[in-house]
Parts: C-alpha cells; sequence; structure tokens
C-alpha cells in the first residue's frame, strides 16, 4: 500500500519537473544553460519511461534526447558567433 502511494508521488513530481526544466530552457538567455535545461528535460523524461515500466524507450530516450541531440546543439552553438564580437 506504501509503494503505490510512493508511486503516484513521483508520477507527479517527475512531470512537474519536466515541465519546470522546459520553462528553463525557454527563459534563459544563454543558449549554452538552455541546452543543458533542455537535456535535463529529456534526462527526466526517460526516467518517466522507466517507471513507467518502458526500459526500450528509456535508453533511446536518454541515448538520443539527452546525450547526442545535447551534444549536436552545444557544437552547433560554439560554431557560432556572438552578435556582440562582430
Amino acid at each position: 500500500m506504501e509503494v503505490e502511494w510512493l508511486t503516484y508521488l513521483i508520477h507527479i513530481i517527475v512531470p512537474i519537473i519536466i515541465v519546470i526544466a522546459a520553462a528553463f530552457a525557454v527563459v534563459f538567455k544563454d543558449l549554452i544553460a538552455a541546452a543543458i535545461a533542455v537535456a535535463a528535460m529529456s534526462l527526466l523524461l526517460s526516467l518517466e519511461f522507466y517507471i513507467l515500466q518502458a526500459p526500450d524507450v528509456a535508453i533511446a530516450e536518454a541515448g538520443v534526447g539527452a546525450c547526442l541531440t545535447t551534444a549536436i546543439l552545444i557544437i552547433a552553438i560554439r560554431a557560432t558567433k556572438r552578435e556582440e564580437e562582430t
């Protein structure tokens, strides 16, 4: 009985934190910080998939969403120059 209550609490808390991480990604002015917030959101989403007993989807989300997409975003951001520098 106590485990079910804790599971319901986790199912409520994790999506709220996902939305907060997404809001941080939108609010941040620094693009690297926004990319890290997107990575945190993706990692929390993979945690939610794992809690929902979909480990294959969780692994794919963690690998592609949190790692690969973040690396591509950071490489693309570093390849550009700021408007103030030109």
